[in-house]
């Protein structure tokens, strides 16, 4: 079985991305709420619709910057990114 991958994402409205997987799955996940909670300035920082936007993908995983945030793909595919305790901030 193939590694589930990011093959394509898609900013909707504010904070909600489409992203869409290897096995063609596709989850619409708001990342509002998830920045909002966070009392992290380096996370925060990307309440800024400019910052947040320039979202990319990189080796089949969605991230910001040089690796500032990033999400395990397993809670994207599941739309539980409030829930995640594996969430990656390079500081």
């Amino acid at each position: 079985m193939k590694p589930l991958k990011i093959i394509k994402v898609k900013l909707l409205e504010d904070y909600k991305l489409n992203i869409v997987f290897s096995d063609k799955k596709e989850q619409i996940v708001d990342f509002e709420p998830f920045l909002q909670q966070s009392s992290h300035s380096e996370v925060r920082k990307y309440l800024e619709k400019n910052y947040f936007k320039k979202f990319h993908i990189k080796n089949g995983e969605l991230m910001w910057g040089d690796f500032d945030l990033i999400f395990p793909i397993a809670d994207l595919y599941k739309n539980q990114i409030l829930k995640t305790k594996k969430t990656s901030i390079a500081i």
